[in-house]
């Protein structure tokens, strides 16, 4: 044998051994409890670690001997079934918009139940008939319930509404007819019968509605006159925000908002657009603003008058201005006591029609 070939065959020896115990380190490393490869490891737990539960106690009690295991943490209370599945369950949906109280209702009679994708591929462009807005709704055939077409729902029935009337009148024969027209239309592209009532009845019934709830539709509006100086818009703003008010979705307009979200305002700012339209906010001066309740829009629980008082009084303090009326005459405690008073018969009619301030139905009626 050569040199060559002894260092050769020596090298190879090493390069094994070395390879040998590395494999040996590796082996001796790895966790003794892991009997198969290919399977969950297990790790045991801590003695005194409890593990995340809903609250239900295990068949065995709250011991923390046999049973489930899960216990409760002191203070906690457990939570039932029926709880678990109220929390689980799906928000709400919208709330039910027709209401034969003020709408002209047309059944729409289906041949078999329809998908709300198919009905809200058919809806008419715009549900509105003239100056009134008309709705269609379906009776969900999971819940049984009427309400606003969805998709991934099922309908049995489904029936269409207009409005009868509006702060800009009742409805008349020509909106009437456009509203049946749209209706007719739409029930012939998802094969139903639609049953529309008489248009004299209808118009009747909407003259009477207007007649009744007009006298009962009412603004306060409180005008702020400066004593002195003219007021920038900018420092009106800043006024504005220090009482509660945030800008509305119009230039020149500050809203109260309710105490719930999605719901009218309680109070509305509104000075002249013109100015707050200007470049500079600093240079457009005013020297006048109005303080508007819109009374059907607003329930008498959230006690709009005494906060309409109250922020006319603050707001004049801070713009060092008079309350004055629409003729521009100061409005007087005596004036606000008399207000107050008819401000109480108003809610009292609107209850009578069963039209409340602040409900559904006079908030659409009154707009």
């Amino acid at each position: 044998m050569t040199l060559a070939a002894a260092l050769a065959v020596l090298g190879g020896v090493v390069l094994l051994g070395l390879v040998l115990h590395g494999w040996w380190r590796v082996r001796r490393m790895s966790p003794r409890t892991r009997a198969d490869p290919y399977g969950p490891a297990t790790v045991p737990l801590e003695p005194d670690r409890v593990e995340p539960s809903l609250g239900l106690e295990g068949e065995a009690g709250t011991g923390s001997g046999s049973g489930s295991g899960l216990r409760l943490e002191e203070g906690l209370q457990p939570v039932t079934p029926s709880e678990l599945a109220a929390a689980l369950r799906s928000p709400p949906r919208r709330e039910l918009r027709l209401d034969a109280l003020i709408d002209a209702i047309v059944p729409l009679a289906l041949e078999h139940p329809i998908a709300g994708e198919t009905a809200l591929a058919h809806l008419p462009p715009t549900r509105r008939a003239g100056s009134k807005p008309f709705y269609i709704e379906g009776l969900d055939m999971h819940t049984g319930l009427w309400e606003p077409l969805a998709l991934g729902q099922r309908y049995s029935e489904l029936q269409a509404g207009v409005q009868l009337a509006s702060r800009t009148g009742p409805l008349n024969e020509i909106e009437y007819s456009e509203f049946v027209q749209k209706i007719e239309a739409f029930a012939e592209a998802i094969h139903a019968r639609a049953d529309a009532p008489d248009m004299l009845d209808v118009v009747a019934r909407a003259r009477e509605l207007d007649t009744l709830a007009s006298p009962l539709d009412a603004q306060l509006s409180i005008g702020l006159r400066s004593n002195g100086v003219a007021w920038s818009v900018s420092y009106l703003q800043q006024i504005a925000a220090r009482a509660g008010f945030v800008p509305g979705v119009l230039p020149g307009r500050w809203v109260l908002p309710a105490a719930d979200e999605g719901e009218p305002p309680l109070l509305v700012l509104v000075v002249d657009a013109q100015a707050a339209l200007a470049e500079d906010p600093q240079a457009a001066a005013v020297r006048d603003c109005t303080l508007t309740l819109d009374v059907p829009q607003t329930p008498e629980s959230a006690e709009p008058f005494p906060t309409l008082h109250r922020m006319a009084t603050q707001l004049a303090e801070d713009l060092d201005a008079s309350a004055v009326d629409d003729l521009g005459e100061p409005i007087t405690l005596h004036a606000f006591q008399a207000i107050g008073q008819e401000l109480q018969r108003l809610y009292r009619g609107l209850e009578a029609l069963d039209l409340a301030a602040g409900t559904p139905a006079a908030r659409r009626l009154f707009t």
